[in-house]
């Protein structure tokens, strides 16, 4: 029995680039139109995007709530205040920016996509850092950090 192998052996084919930009310019797509929502319709508003479930459901603040305001805050240019609504609001948004860039690279120079390769300790870090970020604000010693 002969079986052909010459597929295997040739190169693959590079993909079109509109195949390689569609994630990034997906994923890049979809922060900018938060953002430029986020501008226009304010979350300040009550009401305005509904309120957040564990908010509702316990009264407590999660890692999340006032995101949406901070981001209201820094695109109208009020760092303070958006720093104030969440702290960690922008150096997540800073991180999805340089995660969607370094994509845009990879596709442009033909590799695949790929997370970040975090090392474990990081990972537990940032999970650690987000439950003490939760407790603080929500007891009397972190009122400095609950969202406006």
């Amino acid at each position: 029995m002969n079986v052909d192998t010459s597929a295997d052996l040739r190169p693959a084919e590079p993909l079109p680039a509109w195949r390689r930009f569609s994630g990034p310019t997906i994923a890049a797509g979809l922060g900018v139109g938060a953002l430029v929502l986020l501008h226009v319709r304010d979350p300040h508003v009550e009401g305005s995007y509904g309120i957040c479930p564990v908010y509702g459901l316990f009264g407590l603040y999660c890692p999340g709530c006032g995101g949406m305001r901070a981001m209201h805050n820094l695109t109208n240019g009020h760092l303070i205040d958006s720093l104030h609504s969440n702290i960690l609001a922008i150096p997540l948004t800073v991180a999805f920016a340089v995660w969607v860039t370094d994509w845009f690279l990879r596709a442009r120079h033909g590799q695949k996509w790929r997370l970040p390769r975090l090392h474990p300790a990081v990972v537990w870090g940032f999970f650690a850092l987000l439950t003490v970020y939760t407790v603080l604000r929500n007891t009397p010693w972190g009122t400095w950090i609950t969202p406006v």
